[in-house]
């Protein structure tokens, strides 16, 4: 089973730091507080990314991130049998120095495509985390792209997301720069 610890302490940084908030546009709601409801319907496409506005004035605007997005209650709050499930891995994101927007070079750079909320009928809010990380120099992204043959990769493969080992085998050390969060059914 994969771990939580990770995930449990981005989350409390996240609460407990408002500056580690990363900016999430999703749908039609504008800046997303961590912990928001979204309706489902409302959160289909992949969310706008900003950096933190505390980053804008450093020079971590010259930085690459990459960012994983899970759903950590799959497939219940209750019990997390099948998760956490990867709903997104975005690398190569360049922010824009003056908005902080996080943009990727393209619209297939992606190595795990985005897939919106679905939890199952009758569960309770799903959390949807974002987190972002400086991308290492060097990462070869197009490794992990050709694994999957540029396809998008499946339910079944999404399953049982073992965060810590992929930061792991990513390089993503020092935890993540910036995180966020909304509940959704």
């Amino acid at each position: 089973m994969p771990s939580y610890k990770n995930i449990d302490k981005y989350l409390d940084q996240i609460h407990k730091d408002k500056t580690l908030v990363l900016g999430l546009v999703v749908g039609s709601h504008q800046d997303v507080k961590p912990g928001v409801r979204i309706p489902k319907a409302d959160a289909q496409s992949s969310p706008e990314l900003h950096l933190p506005k505390s980053y804008l004035s450093s020079s971590t605007t010259n930085d690459t991130y990459l960012m994983i997005a899970i759903d950590i209650d799959a497939p219940f709050p209750s019990w997390r049998g099948l998760g956490p499930i990867l709903h997104w891995v975005q690398p190569n994101l360049k922010p824009d120095p003056v908005t902080g927007r996080l943009s990727p070079p393209g619209p297939e750079s992606y190595i795990v495509n985005y897939i919106g909320p679905a939890p199952p009928p009758p569960s309770s809010p799903h959390r949807y985390c974002f987190f972002l990380y400086r991308q290492p120099e060097g990462l070869d992204v197009d490794k992990y792209i050709a694994k999957r043959g540029g396809k998008k990769v499946g339910n079944v493969a999404r399953m049982w997301f073992d965060l810590e080992k992929h930061e792991r085998e990513l390089g993503l050390k020092g935890g993540i720069v910036a995180g966020n969060y909304f509940v959704s059914n």
